[in-house]
């Protein structure tokens, strides 16, 4: 009798423990690394009721996760009606390298209809919009302007506008959130790159960021949007954020993404930013630098990441970032023009060093025709001082948490 009685009240604690992880998973009580930062995604109770009957599109990839359990998968154990996803530069589960071609297709796990953002459209159709009633956007940005998922949220959110169809962004912290800093772009050097008046780094969150471009007029055709920002809880622009997941196939830990928006300069010019190695973004090399001052060597080859890196299996010189500080690298709260001013200065061939795609990384020729003149460090970022200012005056009236200026 007395076993029995256990029994039973072992089942019942059971199921009361699993009643209150579930009701803990409704209103959002998860936090995934110790540090308190609960990002929009998880606090589930203030945008579960805004999908309640309505017919779902998401817009997400890889990073699109509720603790350990991907977005849509959440959704859909929830009952709600997701119709389709959409899927941005790197797929839908992340794995496509820079500039790959992704294509349209479906969810080997869920079956749902997978559209390609970063195809032959970079646009949601038309004819992928009318059947629904909501978009909930919830991708892991890294804060820098040339970083496309952006973009991709630009051109979601204008077309839903066209629409009448409200996009609801489940905010997730910015690594790099903690300074401003580049040159501004100029407009007529916009482009999937780089779409806004802004700095390279902006400081913002993706929906901050939404809530400028929406306020700010800088939606096509001077629409505005209805955009729900599901915020980030315990977190402010000062606060270091271990990404859960990596957010790219070539920034695969930390140190490549406080490193990115420094060294993703050379992605307009001959030099190797490690794609194709161990180390993408944390080194930098070229066959024709000087061994003797640069003592790092790597050869690029072809991996799923990088199918066809710069420099492909020739052996480069350089230096070699990846053992860098996270602390040191948050303090300096600058974009370091140190690597990509040294690698010029020691390039033989000084004609060949950019490409055409350097203006429109930098979203100005000013920078790269200041480093052809040997400008210092210290009078290329004087000359963002009025630029970055401005951009500052505007930053501030969008900011969602507290910030450091």
């Amino acid at each position: 009798m007395k076993q029995s009685v256990l029994r039973i009240l072992s089942i019942i604690f059971i199921f009361t423990l699993l009643i209150i992880c579930s009701c803990f998973a409704r209103c959002g009580k998860f936090i995934s690394d110790g540090s308190g930062v609960i990002p929009g995604a998880y606090r589930t109770a203030l945008y579960f009721p805004l999908l309640e009957g309505k017919r779902i599109g998401v817009v997400g990839n890889h990073t699109s996760r509720v603790g350990g359990r991907h977005l849509v998968d959440t959704l859909l154990s929830e009952g709600f009606d997701v119709i389709r996803i959409f899927s941005p530069e790197h797929g839908f589960r992340g794995t496509a390298a820079a500039g790959e071609l992704v294509e349209d297709g479906k969810d080997a796990k869920t079956g749902l209809p997978v559209i390609s953002l970063y195809g032959n459209n970079r646009r949601p159709e038309s004819q992928y919009l009318q059947d629904l009633d909501v978009i909930v956007f919830d991708i892991q940005d890294v804060g820098a302007r040339f970083y496309t998922y952006i973009s991709t949220m630009t051109y979601v959110i204008e077309e839903a506008a066209k629409k009448d169809i409200p996009v609801i962004i489940l905010d997730r912290p910015n690594p790099n959130g903690h300074y401003v800093d580049g040159p501004v772009l100029e407009p007529e050097f916009s482009s999937f790159v780089g779409l806004h008046t802004v700095p390279v780094v902006h400081g913002m969150t993706l929906g901050e960021y939404a809530l400028m471009i929406n306020g700010e007029g800088w939606l096509i055709d001077d629409m505005k949007a209805d955009i729900k920002v599901v915020e980030i809880s315990g977190y402010d622009h000062s606060t270091p954020y271990e990404l859960p997941e990596s957010p790219s196939p070539n920034l695969p830990n930390m140190t490549s993404v406080y490193l990115y928006p420094s060294l993703c300069f050379f992605e307009g010019t001959q030099i190797s930013v490690g794609r194709g190695t161990s180390k993408p973004f944390q080194a930098f090399g070229h066959p024709d630098l000087p061994a003797e001052k640069f003592s790092y060597q790597f050869i690029p080859e072809s991996v799923s990441a990088a199918p066809d890196p710069p420099q492909k299996n020739r052996k480069c010189f350089g230096r070699d970032l990846s053992t860098e500080d996270h602390a040191s690298i948050r303090e300096k709260a600058t974009v370091d023009l140190s690597y990509l001013i040294i690698a010029y200065q020691n390039f033989p061939d000084k004609n060949s060093f950019f490409n055409n795609y350097f203006d429109r990384l930098a979203g100005t020729k000013k920078l790269r025709k200041q480093i052809e003149k040997s400008y210092t460090i210290e009078q290329i970022r004087q000359s963002w001082e009025d630029d970055l200012k401005n951009f500052k005056n505007i930053r501030r009236k969008y900011l969602l948490y507290d910030c450091f200026e």
